[in-house]
């Protein structure tokens, strides 16, 4: 066990309340342990309490580090593992839950009575997840690297009537040579009128000239995520489209300019919608400014008009602001950043100049 992160989650769970909980989450309990397992359909959970009782509940089939730091109660496929998670569990006491356990496991805790509430305590986990450690943020600034390169080399190969789809084909390999460990999400490359869909699913329309490129990527390395977007043009550019472009870099950097410990989130979004809202485009920029990332490309909590909660040191979240006419043409540019004591690490460092591709 990761005994900083472990007394993280009960320092959360002590100030909610809750005196024990099971956590079932994979990445949670890779969060704790440092080992991931892929359960399946079969159980997979951690106990803790405020008493310093902790066991791993796991099935005979996986196999995990003997020296990890925890107890282990296995159990076999005919085993009744939740009446061994119920057998456990303090029944005099509530007993949080995290947001992944499946109802089928759920329901026959509460019939065996393992606790007498049962709290979602995924908040204990996410707020502790949301303050990345040292080794977090190391692990944050490789894959955002491997993204940076990935992008470098992904840009080198754009060229006529490429397709979408051919591009986001050749963006596995580059991260294959690259030595990251997947993709973090799906890559979306949008050419001319799709790049005004946010999340265009990419496809065999083929690039011309004039076309706006929005190349939305990310990889995972040891375990952690990358994600940044650019958007180029493709031998020329109008006017109009690089205004358009302008002011979403400069809402961009509005934005990150601003980060430090203290400000609120819905500051962050406003900032940035300001900028975009005075330059006459405010009814194309249609989504939250950004969202957190770690373990998830999409963690709990963003940067949005919604969420008055306070930015702190460790957090890291995407900055992403754009602009999309419908049917024409699409602009975002986003950073991942990290936020620091006295303000944030920009954790992309390929350039948010306008990039004309010949």
């Amino acid at each position: 066990m990761n005994k900083k992160r472990l007394d993280s989650v009960l320092t959360e769970m002590r100030m909610n309340g809750i005196p024990q909980m099971l956590v079932t989450d994979p990445l949670a309990i890779f969060y704790l342990t440092g080992s991931y397992i892929e359960p399946g359909e079969r159980f997979l959970g951690v106990y803790l309490n405020n008493e310093g009782n902790y066991k791993l509940f796991i099935n005979q089939l996986f196999v995990v580090p003997e020296e990890l730091d925890i107890d282990k109660l296995w159990y076999s496929d005919t085993d009744d593992c939740m009446r061994m998670v119920s057998d456990f569990t303090d029944h005099t006491l509530p007993l949080g839950v995290d947001k992944m356990l499946q109802a089928r496991f759920l329901l026959p805790l509460m019939e065996q009575k393992a606790g007498t509430a049962y709290i979602n305590g995924s908040k204990c986990l996410d707020t502790a997840r949301a303050r990345k450690d040292e080794e977090e943020q190391a692990r944050m600034r490789r894959a955002s690297q491997l993204n940076d390169e990935a992008m470098t080399r992904l840009q080198r190969r754009i060229r006529e009537d490429v397709s979408e789809k051919e591009l986001a084909e050749e963006l596995v390999g580059i991260y294959r040579e690259l030595g990251a460990d997947g993709l973090s999400f799906e890559p979306i490359i949008a050419f001319g009128g799709n790049g005004a869909e946010g999340h265009h699913a990419t496809d065999g329309t083929r690039l011309k000239e004039g076309d706006c490129i929005v190349v939305d990527i990310g990889c995972k390395k040891d375990g952690y995520c990358a994600d940044m977007t650019r958007t180029f043009f493709f031998k020329k550019t109008e006017d109009q489209y690089r205004k358009i472009y302008e002011t979403v870099l400069r809402a961009n950097e509005a934005a990150e300019a601003l980060i430090r410990p203290g400000i609120r989130f819905c500051d962050l979004d406003a900032a940035a919608r300001d900028v975009i809202g005075q330059a006459g485009y405010g009814e194309y920029f249609t989504h939250r400014l950004g969202h957190s990332i770690g373990l998830e490309v999409h963690e709990a909590g963003d940067v949005s008009s919604a969420n008055f909660n306070i930015v702190q040191p460790g957090m890291t979240f995407s900055i992403e602001p754009g602009i999309y006419l419908p049917g024409e043409v699409g602009v975002r540019i986003e950073d991942l950043v990290l936020v620091k004591e006295n303000g944030c690490e920009v954790l992309n460092q390929f350039t948010k100049q306008l990039l004309i591709v010949e």
